[in-house]
């Protein structure tokens, strides 16, 4: 990684994140006054982070994509999502009593990261309750985005994994589901092959279980989906 200067883009970027992007004014000037950092160039295949190692700073991706995986108990990789910029990453494991990294986190594309320090960040949100809120907040959405991950891979089968990722993102009361992914994405995601992914989406809909349009899939037959997660 290459350490470059702190532009006035790189502001502009930062006060984006859900972490700060709904503090008020007063607070995001603080925030650009006070926080104790450094940015860099990173390129494709960099490690950003590796797992089991300590998190030691709040890492925000201001331009790029980063790939995250876990090896498991058996070294499986496992993708457990995609960070699209602008992000902050691993931010729940900052303040933990133990703050090993569960994943690596991997560049796949060129990009720019803001590394802040621990200290820095602990300073202003002991100062400003609004930022304590946020921080709490997106390191709980973090948490959930992981286990609802892995819950989506303890299942065995094709489409029970895909059944179980539709139910994650639907909404109450709402059969009509939008999803982050395409099918490329989603079958890496829930680690199966894109064809069988495929096949199997084509046989659902010739079940009358589903209705996929794009990343857009309506639910036709909710008890029978229930089944395949039971």
């Amino acid at each position: 990684m290459e350490r470059i200067v702190f532009t006035a883009k790189h502001e502009e970027l930062l006060l984006q994140i859900p972490l700060f992007k709904d503090l008020s004014p007063k607070v995001q000037h603080s925030l650009l006054e006070r926080l104790d950092c450094a940015v860099y160039n990173i390129k494709k295949n960099d490690i950003i982070a590796r797992q089991d190692s300590p998190c030691r700073e709040l890492m925000v991706l201001l331009e790029g994509k980063l790939k995250v995986d876990i090896i498991d108990a058996l070294c499986n990789e496992v993708l457990i999502e995609h960070i699209i910029a602008p992000r902050a990453f691993a931010t729940p494991h900052l303040f933990k009593a133990d703050t090993t990294l569960p994943a690596t986190f991997k560049a796949t594309e060129d990009g720019v990261l803001l590394k802040a320090t621990k200290d820095s960040v602990f300073k202003l949100i002991s100062e400003f309750p609004d930022l304590l809120k946020s921080f709490l907040c997106v390191a709980g959405n973090c948490n959930k985005c992981t286990v609802l991950r892995l819950r989506a891979l303890s299942y065995k089968n094709i489409r029970s994994r895909f059944v179980a990722y539709l139910f994650e993102q639907k909404l109450v009361d709402n059969n009509i589901v939008h999803i982050d992914h395409n099918q490329a994405q989603l079958a890496d995601y829930i680690c199966v092959t894109r064809p069988a992914l495929t096949k199997e989406i084509s046989k659902m809909a010739k079940e009358g279980l589903i209705l996929m349009k794009g990343k857009t899939v309506e639910l036709l037959n909710i008890p029978e989906l229930r089944k395949a997660i039971l």
